[in-house]
């Protein structure tokens, strides 16, 4: 009764087979080792002591580390399993429960323009991501156009127009220094009204979020966004660099309180042993990780599925 995982689907999709890659890492550091706690026959106390220890290890966190031994202890209890691997079973499903969104992701919805808000510190892969986002959904049909909204640096806007060009979509762009609310509303009306887009993708400044003109500027591109196009932002995206682990979530409550993040996506996960802080990040901000970057190709970037990346973690 405890042999699958639930959601599983029966032949694995690109998306799978890239998430599954990217975490080879993780799965051969300390994940490996929670994989042979679960070896014994009999479910133990010492069981339950090594689980805890390896979680924390492997960047999981203290509180997310109780939470999930305590839901997987009750859940063996409760269910009579005396068996260790039945009990690895359960753990896994309890990490899906965990990292499992509560609402689909608004890119897929249909309406006349979807805007898309993508935030993040430099350094976090923040453009080159935009990139990939564009060249998925332009293979999915849609007509994206992207605009260039971090104009603090200009060299953030030459990026974005050689990603762009790379997917082969449009990119509005306006000079260095100009107001990157000005360079949201030109987008809008650009995808409206000549470039035909329904989907619009717009890259935003990237200095730290302890920097409060940084999050009034975020603020007034929401309102924008909002005064032009209905219930837009859609989806604000929050891109975290993987290898940072921990620190994450310091970036990540910044940016929720200026910006209203919906989703994070995750990027350098195939250059990282901290795999781990995924659920960590799922269980203290509440915010569903939709997308991951699986390497440094365009076309490397995965839509999240929890079970395919508890899999990954640690193995079928």
């Amino acid at each position: 009764m405890l042999r699958r995982l639930f959601g599983r689907k029966e032949e694995k999709t690109a998306d799978d087979v890239r998430i599954e890659e990217s975490l080879q890492k993780t799965r051969s550091g300390i994940f490996s080792q929670i994989g042979s706690i679960f070896q014994d026959n009999e479910v133990s106390d010492e069981l339950w002591e090594e689980l805890e220890e390896a979680l924390i290890v492997a960047d999981v966190g203290m509180d997310t580390t109780m939470e999930l031994v305590e839901s997987t202890r009750d859940r063996v209890q409760q269910e009579g399993v005396r068996r260790s691997e039945d009990a690895y079973l359960i753990l896994k499903q309890e990490m899906v429960k965990l990292l499992q969104a509560d609402e689909e992701l608004q890119i897929e919805e249909p309406r006349i323009l979807t805007v898309v808000l993508v935030v993040g510190v430099n350094g976090s892969g923040k453009t080159t991501t935009i990139g990939k986002l564009a060249l998925r959904y332009k293979e999915k049909g849609r007509k994206v156009v992207l605009a260039a909204g971090d104009t603090f640096r200009a060299a953030a806007i030459d990026q974005l127009q050689i990603w762009g060009e790379r997917a082969g979509v449009d990119v509005i762009a306006q000079a260095p220094g100009s107001d990157p609310a000005a360079v949201l509303f030109d987008a809008i009306r650009a995808s409206q009204e000549s470039r035909n887009a329904d989907l619009l993708i717009t890259d935003t400044a990237g200095r730290l979020q302890n920097k409060f003109n940084l999050m009034q500027e975020l603020e007034k591109m929401s309102r924008v966004a909002a005064k032009q196009v209905h219930r837009a932002p859609h989806e604000t995206l929050l891109v975290l660099d993987a290898s940072t682990g921990q620190n994450a979530i310091l970036q990540a409550k910044g940016f929720m309180e200026a910006s209203g993040v919906t989703g994070i996506i995750l990027t350098k996960l195939d250059s990282s042993a901290k795999g781990g802080a995924v659920l960590n990040i799922k269980k203290q901000l509440g915010i569903p990780v939709r997308f991951v970057g699986t390497g440094e190709k365009l076309g490397d970037l995965a839509e999240f599925e929890p079970v395919t990346f508890v899999e990954g973690l640690l193995g079928e």
